[in-house]
């Protein structure tokens, strides 16, 4: 299909992130889930946490806490984070890094800002984003996929105006190195002053567009969406981003098939009915999760 076959997406709606405590107390801009937008499918939750400078002893994360059910996926644009879970699981995530975690049928796991950054203070900025799974795979097997910055593909439109690192799907004859249970976009796009870049994407897919810096304008209609605000797209089967000003915008671009399941949720347990979260609350009290086993050396 040529571009000027294309049918692209308008935006249909745009919601404001508001800022909330999550964790231990760390703030974050979350669009979804917000007021008059409980699920955007198969997407549960975005969360953009930062960016914030610490002091020394202020930084704090998300202690041991289980998840069923869906998958998470974490992204590092500044600082570090270390992570561990009841499967033996443990890193250190660096700017750039992603971990795509499918929680599965459960694990207890902890993400919080590297020793240095706790001690010392430091700078923190990073995505994390929830993601349903259909009903036939919420308990399947625990996996993890942690991709280091320098793995993650990256792609630029030929002005070189435009550029793009996807995290999953494919952009501009990238294509992610990220294997997904369902067909999922993921995609981190910079826009400099002058860009304008169209994009195909499956028209089965939902798309939102989040903007964290600047603004962008979104579609043929050149709908301006600002920091903080993410837009949910409309039918088509191509996107467009052009700048919005002369300072460069960027934005996380999502996409996805609607799973279009009932969807129960109960903190960190999503599942497909009252039953089965409550079985989820059942298995993490009784142990069945696991616990994470620190040795003396772990912190």
């Amino acid at each position: 299909m040529t571009a000027e076959n294309q049918s692209v997406r308008e935006t249909t709606r745009i919601v404001t992130a508001h800022r909330q405590r999550e964790g231990a107390g760390f703030v974050v801009r979350r669009p979804v889930p917000s007021q008059g937008l409980d699920v955007a499918d198969p997407f549960l939750l975005l969360d953009e946490m930062g960016p914030v400078d610490y002091g020394p002893g202020e930084a704090v994360g998300a202690p041991d806490h289980p998840h069923r059910g869906f998958e998470t996926i974490t992204y590092m644009l500044e600082g570090e984070f270390e992570h561990e879970d009841s499967a033996g699981h443990r890193g250190v995530l660096r700017p750039g890094d992603v971990q795509w975690m499918t929680a599965g049928a459960g694990i207890v796991h902890s993400e919080m800002p590297s020793r240095s950054i706790r001690e010392k203070g430091g700078r923190v900025h990073g995505f994390q984003i929830w993601v349903n799974l259909p009903a036939r795979m919420k308990m399947t097997r625990p996996r993890y996929q942690e991709v280091s910055a320098s793995k993650i593909p990256e792609a630029g439109s030929e002005d070189g105006r435009a550029r793009v690192r996807v995290i999953a799907g494919e952009a501009l004859g990238a294509r992610a190195v990220i294997d997904t249970h369902i067909p999922i976009v993921y995609q981190d796009w910079t826009i400099e002053a002058g860009a304008d870049v169209t994009m195909a994407l499956a028209r089965e897919q939902q798309a939102l567009v989040y903007v964290f810096k600047g603004a962008v304008l979104v579609g043929n209609e050149g709908k301006e969406v600002r920091d903080g605000q993410l837009a949910l797209l409309g039918t088509g089967d191509a996107v467009r981003f052009q700048s919005a000003a002369d300072a460069p915008g960027r934005l996380l671009l999502l996409a996805g098939v609607p799973i279009a399941e009932p969807v129960a949720r109960y903190g960190p347990f999503v599942m497909n009915t009252q039953q089965e979260l409550v079985e989820a609350v059942r298995d993490y009290q009784s142990g069945r999760m696991g616990e994470i086993t620190r040795t003396a050396e772990v912190r």
